[in-house]
C-alpha cells in the first residue's frame, strides 16, 4: 500500500480558499497513491483562534466540496485532515473528512480532546463523541487528530473496533517536537499498528508549526520520517505486517483491564 502525508505550510499571507485550492492540486498530483493524507486544520492553522468563526463551515461547505473533487480526480483515498465546522446549531468542531476515490464521502470524525485546557480550543469548540475507523481494501483505518495523540484509551478503542493504521492529523507545535515523535511510536507500539501521523509546516498565529510527519510500522521501527518545511512524505507499507505482528507476539491477548466484561 502506497500514502501519501502531505506536510502542507499554513502561511498566514495566504488566503484559505488559495490555501485550499492549493492542497487539491497537491492532492491530485498523488494519483499514484492508494491513500493521501492531510494534516489538522491546514486551512486556517491549527493555533489561528482569532480566525475561527469567521473561516467555520458548513459539513457540505467549500472544502469539502474542494476534497471531495480532488480526491476524485486522483482516484484516491483521501484523508482531508481536519477544518472548522460549524454545525446546524452553531457549535464549532474540529472536523476530519474521509473520502473514497469516487469523492464520495466515507466518514466523518469530530476531534474528541480539544486542546487548549481553558482557552483556544478547548472553550471555543465541541468535543466529538464517536470513535471512527474506515474500512479500506487494504486496512481499516482508526482516525484521531493531534491532542488526541496524548489519550492512548482511544487509540485501544479504534484497535478494538477493528483499526490495524491509526492515522493522526495534527498542528503540532515545534516546542513540543520530541513528545509528537515519542508519541506516534507508542501509539504503534503499544497497539501493533501502523501510525501515519502528519503535521504542518510553517508558522502561524506566532506559534512555530513541528512538521515532521511520520509512518511508523507495528514494532515501532521508523519508516520514513518528513523534515520541518512543507514536503510530501511518501511511503509503501505492507498492511499484513499487522496481522502478522499481531500473532507473533500476541500482547493484545493479554490484556486484563479496560475489557468489557462477560455477559
Amino acid at each position: 500500500m502506497r500514502a501519501s502525508l502531505i506536510q502542507i505550510a499554513v502561511d498566514p499571507d495566504e488566503s484559505v480558499e488559495a490555501r485550499r485550492q492549493r492542497a487539491a492540486s497537491l492532492v491530485v498530483a498523488q494519483r499514484d497513491s492508494d491513500l493521501v493524507v492531510l494534516p489538522e486544520l491546514w486551512p486556517v492553522g491549527a493555533f489561528a483562534y482569532t480566525v475561527f468563526e469567521e473561516e467555520a463551515e458548513p459539513l457540505r461547505g467549500p472544502t469539502h466540496e474542494a476534497m471531495a473533487k480532488a480526491a476524485a480526480e486522483a482516484g484516491v483515498w483521501l484523508h482531508a485532515g481536519s477544518f472548522v465546522e460549524r454545525a446546524p446549531d452553531g457549535t464549532l468542531y474540529n472536523t476530519t473528512l474521509v473520502f473514497a476515490p469516487d469523492g464520495g464521502r466515507s466518514a466523518v470524525y469530530r476531534k474528541i480532546h480539544r486542546f487548549g485546557f481553558d482557552k483556544g480550543e478547548a472553550v471555543m469548540m465541541g468535543a466529538g463523541e464517536e470513535l471512527v475507523t474506515v474500512a479500506l481494501p487494504q486496512t481499516t483505518l482508526g482516525l484521531a487528530t493531534c491532542y488526541d495523540l496524548r489519550f492512548p484509551e482511544q487509540f485501544r478503542g479504534l484497535v478494538d473496533a477493528g483499526a490495524e493504521t491509526l492515522v493522526v492529523a495534527a498542528g503540532w507545535p515545534e516546542r513540543r517536537r520530541a513528545h509528537w515523535t515519542l508519541l506516534a511510536q507508542a501509539r504503534a507500539v503499544e497497539n501493533q499498528a501502523y501510525v501515519l501521523a502528519v503535521g504542518t509546516a510553517g508558522t502561524h498565529a506566532d506559534i512555530a508549526q513541528a512538521g515532521h510527519s511520520i509512518v511508523v510500522d507495528p514494532w515501532g521501527e521508523v519508516l520514513a520520517e518528513a523534515g520541518s518545511d512543507e514536503e510530501i512524505l511518501t511511503v509503501e507499507f505492507d498492511p499484513a505486517k499487522v496481522g502478522a505482528t499481531r500473532e507473533q507476539f500476541p500482547a493484545l491477548k493479554d490484556r486484563r483491564l479496560g475489557l468489557a466484561p462477560p455477559s
